[in-house]
């Protein structure tokens, strides 16, 4: 089985199709199947609609960021999009127009990605050839760097890497080695990564929802371990070998997929994206 922040994200996606007002922010009618929680799940406590919005307005606006990142970038001729964490991401099986010549790495666990490829072809999804799954086993100190080369990856060619809802798990050194790692992708080459501001950066409105979802990770056994601010991330990507480096704050994300929405849905403002170029 996938960790409970794979299952809870993936059941965020769907509740936001039901509970947020149209038009989505992103699409995913998959994650609900995929998943196939026990009835009643929309009453747990991490589902609540009010408690969770601003963590589910994030988790949706992101997953957008990253595919409309591939999407954009596929169309300039990148053949290859690797997924960091992919977790449950359904983005092939959903946006097979927007991958039209190009090649997808998933990156996770081994038995979340097991799990994943059991479950989408018990729901009739075939595995195309242009799909690779590549498990690794992080506990276990495996380099998914090596394991991404042995599963195919053509690191002479372009590619661009995700990372989201990735960093927040890692400690600091584990992120600096995930971007040297990154920084050795080929020249024209894209990386995106989401990460967490410290507590004090939050909103004051938003601080009890960021505690109450630190204890959640907590007790699921994935604590949140790591939060920058914008220059420290910054200045780890360029000791990484960056040498393009942007920050996008979330307020970008919420002018581009949240203005003149009628409920009022937006995410959270204690995030930011790094967007960096080797």
């Amino acid at each position: 089985m996938p960790d409970n922040t794979a299952l809870r994200v993936a059941l965020w996606r769907a509740l936001h199709l039901e509970v947020d007002d149209a038009p989505p922010v992103l699409e995913d009618r998959i994650a609900l199947a995929l998943v196939a929680p026990e009835a009643g799940w929309r009453s747990r406590p991490d589902m609540d609609p009010e408690a969770t919005r601003l963590f589910r307005a994030s988790i949706v606006a992101r997953g957008r960021f990253a595919e409309d990142m591939a999407a954009e970038e596929a169309a300039r001729g990148l053949e290859q999009y690797v997924i960091l964490g992919a977790g449950l991401d359904s983005f092939a099986q959903r946006r097979p127009e927007s991958v039209a010549g190009l090649r997808i790495f998933e990156i996770d666990q081994p038995e979340t990605q097991a799990w994943k490829r059991r479950r989408l072809i018990e729901l009739g999804y075939d595995i195309p050839a242009w799909l690779t799954f590549v498990p690794v086993d992080f506990e276990a100190g495996e380099s998914w760097w090596a394991r991404l080369g042995d599963a195919g990856f053509d690191r002479r060619k372009p590619a661009l890497l995700a990372a989201m809802g990735v960093s927040m798990y890692l400690t600091p050194e584990a992120i600096s080695a995930m971007l040297r790692g990154a920084a050795r992708l080929a020249e024209g080459s894209l990386f995106v990564m989401n990460y967490l501001l410290p507590m004090e950066q939050a909103e004051v409105g938003e601080r009890a929802g960021r505690r109450m979802s630190e204890r959640g990770a907590r007790a699921s056994g994935t604590p949140f371990l790591s939060f920058f601010q914008p220059q420290e991330m910054a200045a780890l990507a360029a000791e990484a070998g960056f040498g393009t480096i942007e920050t996008v704050p979330a307020a970008t994300l919420g002018e581009r997929y949240f203005s003149g929405r009628t409920d009022g849905l937006r995410s959270s403002p204690s995030e930011a994206f790094l967007v960096a170029r080797p």
